[in-house]
């Protein structure tokens, strides 16, 4: 196994650490640890900048790894629909550092605003807005709102937390476009009680220190997130392969890269047409069942029997969290909101982490948050400490690319 971390990172969590909620070594386990008792499995730490599929053969960092059979796990980056420009005043979740980076702009806007005595600075400071309305979206608004109406509470002297404003900007006519439409407007009202400007059918047109261009009017903000839209990894190009726009690889009805029986792709590196026809979407489930699929078809090509019948995706339902005691579930036959579907959230994210000691931290830190409505993480880490708006730090913030 190769990774250019040496942890496990539970992202549908990220923007909980982002926002204050959590820690990063509460969504993350350390790699090795994971296989400890498992002696046929060795654990490097490097990055992959290219793949020979004729020597059967790994580049990674000048080494050359040989391989019988290779899974290519390599996940997504952030896309910006061709304006990479934007990345540095708009960072997205992808990685711990995009994570504890958002949760240093976030925090030093706030405290900024309590030194400042330019009201028009203050009110920029205050303004946090989010591009993209898919549940990173939906969640990362509201998790910031009920920060700055809750868990601020009383923290400030020159200003009220709760006057923030957070602005939730989508391109198309609803929230969570996958979602039913009945959800989709449900989720609408939670946001809107919470305090979010939900803005609809609108572009993003530009992004600057200055703020963002929203259908040709400039809202003046110092925090932009993106949560718009990812580009998958170069693996299509490691190997040659048909792609399509978002750089996936288009792999045949066993997860393998057509012309090559022995490379398979899954998760968000891959295409495969395995859900009723559709396109397997890029969520955890799908690539866990995808992970769990490849295992028995090498095992099978292993021991001489016959492959496993062709891929089918099982969707098992869309969970989205807006608030407290606020969230969407869509099961198809079933649709849940509200308080209900919150705790089923809850219980589903639990579940889905690696580790006990990481269930248990976060239990009872959620535990906590739910009684006092205040977080233990709001530390302000990393980055420019002295940097004038403690927003605009450039360097960095781009996620590698090309790399596993």
């Amino acid at each position: 196994m190769i990774d250019r971390h040496n942890y496990h990172l539970f992202q549908p969590l990220l923007y909980q650490v982002a926002t204050s909620g959590l820690s990063p070594g509460d969504i993350a386990t350390p790699v090795r640890g994971l296989f400890r008792e498992h002696f046929n499995v060795r654990v490097l730490f490097g990055e992959v900048t290219r793949v020979d599929p004729v020597r059967q053969e790994v580049r990674m960092d000048g080494q050359r790894i040989a391989y019988d059979y290779l899974v290519l796990a390599t996940g997504a980056a952030h896309s910006y629909f061709g304006r990479d420009d934007w990345a540095p005043y708009a960072p997205g979740l992808k990685r711990v550092e995009d994570a504890t980076d958002v949760r240093r702009r976030l925090l030093t806007a706030f405290e900024q605003a309590e030194v400042t005595d330019d009201p028009v600075e203050q009110a920029s400071l205050l303004t946090f807005l989010i591009v993209g309305g898919g549940p990173t979206g939906v969640e990362l608004a509201g998790a910031i709102a009920e920060l700055a109406k809750f868990g601020m509470e009383k923290d400030f002297r020159r200003f009220d937390p709760a006057a923030a404003r957070v602005i939730l900007v989508q391109a198309g006519p609803r929230l969570l476009p996958t979602f039913a439409e009945a959800l989709s407007q449900r989720t609408r009202q939670a946001l809107e009680k919470l305090g979010v400007e939900v803005l609809l059918d609108s572009r993003v047109e530009s992004i600057d220190d200055s703020g963002v261009m929203v259908n040709g009017r400039t809202i003046a903000a110092r925090t932009v997130l993106w949560a718009a839209g990812v580009v998958a990894s170069p693996a299509a190009k490691w190997l040659g392969a048909d792609a399509d726009p978002a750089g996936r690889v288009k792999v045949g009805p066993d997860l393998s890269v057509p012309g090559l029986p022995t490379v398979f792709a899954i998760g968000d590196t891959a295409l495969a047409n395995a859900w009723n026809g559709a396109p397997v979407p890029g969520l955890a489930p799908a690539a866990k069942q995808g992970g769990d699929y490849v295992a028995q078809v090498i095992r099978a090509h292993v021991e001489g029997r016959p492959a496993p019948a062709a891929f089918q995706y099982q969707h098992l339902g869309s969970l989205a969290t807006i608030g407290r005691k606020a969230a969407v579930a869509d099961f198809g036959f079933v649709k849940l909101h509200g308080g209900l579907a919150w705790w089923l959230w809850g219980a589903v994210h639990l579940g889905f982490l690696v580790g006990l000691r990481n269930r248990i931290s976060v239990m009872l830190d959620w535990f906590w948050a739910y009684l006092t409505y205040r977080s233990g993480t709001r530390l302000i880490t990393g980055g420019a400490g002295s940097q004038k708006t403690g927003q605009r730090h450039a360097a960095n913030t781009l996620p590698r690319q090309g790399a596993a």
